[in-house]
């Protein structure tokens, strides 16, 4: 070991190490989210039906038997593709929004600023039950107030999919980017001033600086509300339950969360909805670790 190394190993000696830290936070996450996740795993491995519920019948041990009926069923792989696109949609528009609103923020006075955050603020505190009861009676087909606006008179916003898709797309970031736009504004703000004047004397335009200063170091800020993100959208449930009372015209406007809430409790199936729960919970596991892994090798530290 070389005199460098004993230096160094003496100046860590006496420090704890970083995870102790995260001792406390774990004693009381681990119980919280841990049992729940242990029961629905248990609950998949089992013929858990109203029978079993109500104690007419013995629960039967059938171990993969409801993940093997759910990859069969192409009703589950349609939902997943449709979950899949429309999450990685909303977290792209999101994003964007968020992004473009925070850099908004940098140029504007006290007063515009102020306001725009309050508005932003207000998005975010409103529960999603509320938030989506408000936006469904806006594009109501006869009293909502944009079809007055517009002109279409009877329209029905809720109809067809991919508009239907639309509309809860929109409620669904309008309750989203006041977290990014709050995040990466902060994140904005702590660059130093200095770095951004040196790129203008060196003759960057603004457009310039953006992409090569401020994007690079806020790299680390992005990945939080991406995979924050990533993880609510993928989930949705309220506004696409809500909005398109329970999945939309013969079920067009399906999601997993909500392909599995209706599995559970509209059909008793509560064995084959934990299998769905258990799926979910993978696919977000596997996308997180995957992004996280991507960001270390290109050299980024969250």
């Amino acid at each position: 070991m070389t005199a460098l190394a004993v230096r160094r190993a003496g100046r860590t000696a006496g420090r704890p190490r970083p995870w102790l830290y995260l001792l406390p936070s774990a004693a009381v996450l681990v119980p919280l989210f841990g049992y729940p996740l242990y029961m629905l795993g248990l609950l998949s491995v089992f013929d858990y039906r109203q029978a079993q519920v109500s104690g007419g019948q013995p629960s039967t041990f059938i171990g993969f038997g409801n993940y093997a009926t759910l990859f069969g069923d192409a009703r589950f792989w349609q939902v997943l593709l449709q979950t899949v696109a429309f999450a990685a949609a909303l977290v792209a528009a999101t994003l964007a929004v968020g992004a473009a609103l925070a850099v908004l923020l940098t140029r504007v006075g006290p007063v515009p600023r102020t306001a725009l955050s309050l508005a932003a603020l207000g998005a975010w505190a409103a529960p999603a039950m509320t938030g989506s009861t408000v936006w469904m009676f806006l594009f109501d087909a006869d009293l909502g107030l944009v079809n007055q606006v517009l002109g279409l008179e009877g329209f029905n916003w809720f109809y067809d999919r991919w508009v239907s898709f639309g509309v809860v797309g929109a409620t669904i970031v309008w309750h989203s980017f006041p977290l990014v736009m709050v995040t990466l504004y902060a994140g904005i703000q702590a660059i130093p001033a200095s770095v951004l004047e040196a790129a203008g004397l060196d003759g960057a335009s603004a457009w310039q600086s953006f992409w090569k200063i401020i994007v690079p170091l806020l790299r680390p800020l992005v990945a939080i509300v991406v995979i924050q993100s990533v993880i609510w959208d993928f989930k949705v449930f309220t506004q696409i339950y809500v909005m398109t009372h329970g999945g939309g015209v013969a079920g067009q406007n399906t999601v997993l969360n909500v392909y599995a809430y209706q599995t559970a409790f509209g059909s008793s199936e509560y064995g084959l909805g934990s299998a769905i729960a258990v799926v979910m919970t993978l696919i977000l596991l596997v996308i997180t670790l995957l992004y996280i892994r991507a960001l270390y090798r290109g050299g980024e530290r969250l």
